[in-house]
C-alpha cells in the first residue's frame, strides 16, 4: 500500500460529541464522548458507541439519532471528513458535534434507519458515480495505473459491498487486488 493511500485509508478526526442540552436528564450532565471517527466514515455508524455513552441520561423512548454543528443538522449520507472540511472554515481540533436522541428533523433531513440505510446511500452513490464526470477520472486514473478500466466499469454487486465493507472498516485490501 502506498503511502498516499495509508493517508487515505487511516485519516481520521478528533471529535468531541455533546448530548444536547434538552436531552439531559440528570445532573451532572454527561461528559462529552471522544471519538476518532475515520474520514471515510459516516456519522451514523457511531450511534453504537454513542448509545451506551449516554444511555444512563436520556429519556426514555427511542427516536432516530441524529447529529448537528452549530444549529446546523448534518447529513448523515455524506461521509464525515467531507462534512468537516466544508463545514470547518478554521478547522477545530477535536470538532464539536452535538447528538440528539430525539426530535429528528425529517423536513430537513432524510430518515435514516441505522447501518443498512447508510449502506445502501453509498452503494447508490457509488451507481451514481458510475455515470458523472468524477467518475470519468477515476476510470482514467485507473487506466494509466493499470492500463485498462475494465475493474471499474464491471464492479459487481459483490465488489460493491465489499468497498462498503472496506469503508465501514478501514480496510482497503478487501478490493485492492481487484482494482
Amino acid at each position: 500500500m502506498s503511502e498516499a493511500q495509508k493517508y487515505v485509508w487511516k485519516g481520521a478526526i478528533p471529535l468531541q460529541i455533546h448530548l444536547h442540552e434538552s436531552e439531559v436528564t440528570t445532573l451532572p450532565p454527561p461528559p462529552p464522548a471522544l471519538v476518532l471517527a475515520p474520514r471515510i466514515g459516516y456519522l451514523p455508524l457511531l450511534i453504537s458507541l454513542l448509545k451506551p455513552h449516554f444511555s444512563a441520561t436520556l429519556p426514555p423512548g427511542v427516536d432516530t439519532i441524529w447529529f448537528e454543528y452549530k444549529g446546523l443538522p448534518l447529513k448523515w449520507y455524506i461521509p464525515t471528513g467531507v462534512l468537516f472540511d466544508l463545514l470547518c472554515m478554521e478547522p477545530e481540533r477535536p470538532w464539536n458535534l452535538t447528538v440528539h436522541f430525539r426530535g429528528y428533523p425529517s423536513n430537513l433531513l432524510l430518515p435514516c434507519e441505522g447501518e443498512d440505510s447508510v449502506k445502501w446511500s453509498f452503494i447508490n452513490s457509488l451507481k451514481e458515480l458510475l455515470n458523472n464526470l468524477a467518475l470519468k477520472c477515476f476510470v482514467e486514473a485507473a487506466y494509466v495505473i493499470t492500463g485498462n478500466c475494465k475493474n471499474i466499469m464491471n464492479m459487481s454487486q459483490t465488489d460493491q459491498v465489499d468497498l462498503w465493507g472496506s469503508v465501514l472498516n478501514g480496510l482497503n485490501y478487501l478490493l485492492n487486488e481487484r482494482l
